[in-house]
């Protein structure tokens, strides 16, 4: 949901991968980069460059083919055709989804309904995986797991979800996706300072700039409009957005340490998680939400409920088919191109005026990721 909403997020495993979002649950896709790292990050990352090489040198092979090859060239090009298709797909979710949860948080008759809009993402998780996990589809195999090592981890699922939206709801949508990207940052902090993992040292200096553009946006920002409610909540966007990245930053680490404990993929995962944080949260919706009237919140806001929840879904199906067709490498394009396009279109949208400084805070936080 990288992405307010509970969606498979974007990032590579061993052989597979998914891009980094903002919104829909901008938390499997980087759990299972985290995850399916070896001991030597430079090592995993020749790996993954070597993967894709192979692909590529594959799909060369079968382009030269001659005469009855003409079935399996067909085979690869509509293979690539497909992955493309896919790609297209869970890119404009995920997209349409950051603008659709911003438009319904706006109105603010549900800006006090943080915890059922998350059980609501929850649960429409779960019932996807669900069904993309039944024998008449089969895109993966379910792992149950007992109830209890679970508990931790649906927590701060929850909490990651919760405060995602809560960093939207109180933020422009150009400033949450740009604290999104300090995820790469504290992740890679983490595992440094608990698990003694390192990073390889060129890798290392694109956070520099990386954290550097997101102090330039975070500082200018709010100062490039005049709006009295954007200047009130300045700091409180700030300190939403950094404790959702610090949250989601631990839940990552977390994923990777199941997934290594119980050899479980991040779709099982997930398949564990959703419905175990959709009852949680679904108990506290009575003492923590105040929930809008039917009848006087407006219909328009129901429908973009509605769609929101499609959008998770159609995130989580086409990522799956990102993550089994895609390189490790080569896909990450695609969360680079998402966070391009939400913070491009946040801007438009929004109409603020943007300052030459908070600008070049944008250029330096996007080319560092990128590079």
């Amino acid at each position: 949901m990288e992405r307010g909403s509970m969606s498979l997020p974007d990032s590579p495993i061993k052989t597979r991968h998914s891009g980094r979002d903002s919104i829909a649950m901008d938390g499997v896709d980087a759990n299972e980069k985290e995850g399916s790292r070896s001991e030597s990050s430079s090592a995993t990352l020749l790996e993954m460059e070597i993967q894709d090489e192979h692909r590529k040198h594959d799909y060369d092979d079968l382009e030269k083919q001659p005469g009855d090859g003409s079935r399996p060239r067909d085979k690869f090009r509509n293979t690539r055709a497909r992955l493309t298709l896919w790609m297209t797909v869970n890119t404009i979710a995920t997209v349409a989804i950051v603008f659709t949860n911003k438009a319904i948080f706006d109105d603010p008759s549900f800006r006090q309904s943080q915890v059922a809009f998350a059980t609501f993402h929850l649960f429409i998780t779960a019932l996807t995986l669900y069904i993309l996990s039944r024998p008449f589809i089969s895109l993966f195999v379910p792992t149950g797991m007992r109830l209890r090592p679970m508990l931790p981890l649906a927590t701060a699922m929850c909490l990651n979800v919760i405060f995602q939206n809560l960093s939207l709801t109180y933020s422009s949508i150009t400033f949450y996706q740009i604290s999104r990207i300090l995820f790469t940052p504290t992740v890679a902090l983490i595992n440094y300072l608990f698990y003694q993992k390192s990073i390889p040292r060129n890798a290392a200096y694109t956070l520099l700039p990386m954290c550097l553009g997101v102090f330039i946006i975070s500082y200018y920002e709010p100062k490039s409009t005049h709006h009295p409610e954007a200047e009130q909540t300045s700091m409180l966007s700030v300190v939403l957005a950094l404790t959702s990245v610090f949250i989601g930053s631990v839940y990552t680490v977390w994923i990777a340490s199941y997934q290594r404990k119980y050899e479980m993929n991040g779709f099982q995962l997930l398949f564990n998680q959703a419905p175990i944080g959709g009852v949680m949260l679904m108990v506290l919706i009575p003492w923590t939400d105040k929930l809008p009237s039917i009848q006087t919140a407006p219909l328009n806001k129901w429908m973009m409920i509605l769609l929101s929840g499609g959008l998770a879904a159609i995130i989580n199906l086409s990522q799956f088919f990102i993550i089994a067709g895609a390189g490790a490498v080569s896909s990450t394009v695609v969360g680079h191109v998402k966070t391009c396009l939400i913070v491009a279109l946040g801007w438009v949208i929004s109409r603020r005026p943007v300052t030459d400084r908070s600008a070049f805070g944008v250029i330096l936080a996007i080319t560092s990721i990128v590079v």
